[in-house]
């Protein structure tokens, strides 16, 4: 019982772990026999994971086949304004709470990251870390809980904002002015700064979708 639990857990894991990092985008299809083939997990706990990632609305129904879903424009305005005002109280909780270590952590994440401008793949999973490590700095499970949940969803999105031009270097000095905030024990500006930084995120976004309907 515990063995097809973990493997259920597992399986989930990493498909969504592949879906997280553009392995499957929104649109492609699944099929159970070949990711039990990639992954090298039976059949059975590739499709409990399927159910589950259906159920949060990661995988959608196209006639008998699951596709990994897509945002609307709506949705997507929906998760900025969740995420800004989630990520907001995380900053300000971390600003209360955050041990001296975990602090240095996060400094040391910018700098780590100021070597990866040229790669937008690797700087989006790197964001990710930084923004996770702000959520447990908060101190506070539920938020974590909730923090979790969006940010699944966010790799919903087929390309990441760091991919636009020149907004790599722009967002890791709006991570500089986060954890300095939280630093200085600031949680207003904190907070304020981690707002700002989704906001400009969300218009970077914006933009690259219209550029992409202009190709189109």
């Amino acid at each position: 019982m515990n063995q097809g639990r973990a493997g259920q857990t597992d399986a989930y894991s990493l498909i969504l772990e592949a879906i997280d990092v553009g392995v499957y985008k929104p649109g492609d299809r699944l099929v159970e026999s070949d990711l039990a083939e990639r992954f090298g997990v039976s059949r059975t706990p590739i499709r409990e994971a399927l159910q589950r990632l259906e159920t949060q609305s990661l995988l959608t129904r196209d006639g008998r086949s699951l596709i990994v879903a897509s945002l609307s424009h709506n949705q997507m305005s929906e998760l900025y304004v969740v995420r800004a005002e989630l990520e907001g109280l995380a900053a300000r909780l971390a600003a209360r709470h955050a041990a001296d270590e975990e602090i240095q952590v996060l400094r040391d994440m910018i700098e780590q990251d100021r070597k990866l401008m040229t790669d937008p793949a690797a700087l989006s999973r790197a964001n990710r870390r930084f923004h996770k490590q702000i959520h447990l700095a908060s101190h506070n499970r539920y938020l974590v809980q909730q923090l979790d949940l969006v940010h699944r969803s966010m790799a919903l999105m087929a390309t990441t904002s760091l991919a636009a031009e020149g907004r790599g270097e722009v967002a890791m000095t709006e991570h500089n002015a986060i954890v300095e905030a939280i630093a200085r024990r600031d949680e207003d500006a904190a907070q304020a700064a981690l707002r700002n930084h989704i906001s400009v995120a969300f218009v970077t976004r914006l933009k690259l979708d219209a550029a992409s309907l202009d190709a189109g």
